[in-house]
């Protein structure tokens, strides 16, 4: 990972009336340095069921570097993935977003699935998504080579 060419990175987990509240915590920490403040908010869901919104906002550059560290630990064949898919992950507003395997993380390890949300605003000058996308790459190793 060269630099951080993010201005923030919002990190999201929906938390089910099925599924424990802890542990789907604790998959959204497997992302963000130690300590850090997770908001909480309750929903009702269409059929009344709960929905527990977790989310963090990361904008310190070096708690920004910790998320970035995390994902760079996607297998190889996943960043081939994520760079083939990059016209369409990266919008016209430059930024990224990413989609990930909420039980791999709970296990501590990261993957592209369902689950968790990664969305990181990319400090891009000009603004132009193709100025994002070359800044995407630069910033993760696995897609620079």
């Amino acid at each position: 990972m060269s630099g951080v060419p993010f201005h923030y990175v919002d990190l999201q987990a929906f938390c089910y009336a099925t599924e424990d509240e802890p542990r789907v915590e604790r998959a959204l920490r497997t992302f963000l340095p130690e300590e850090f403040e997770i908001e909480r908010v309750e929903n009702t869901g269409y059929a009344g069921d709960r929905i527990v919104v977790l989310s963090a906002r990361v904008e310190n550059a070096d708690a920004i570097r910790h998320v970035l560290a995390q994902l760079d630990r996607m297998s190889p064949e996943e960043w081939a993935q994520v760079g083939s898919e990059l016209d369409r992950r990266v919008t016209e507003n430059c930024e990224l977003y990413l989609y990930l395997d909420k039980q791999a993380a709970l296990a501590g390890s990261v993957a592209l699935g369902d689950g968790l949300s990664f969305r990181g605003k990319i400090e891009a000058y000009p603004a132009k998504k193709e100025s994002a996308i070359e800044n995407v790459i630069d910033a993760f190793d696995p897609l620079s080579e």
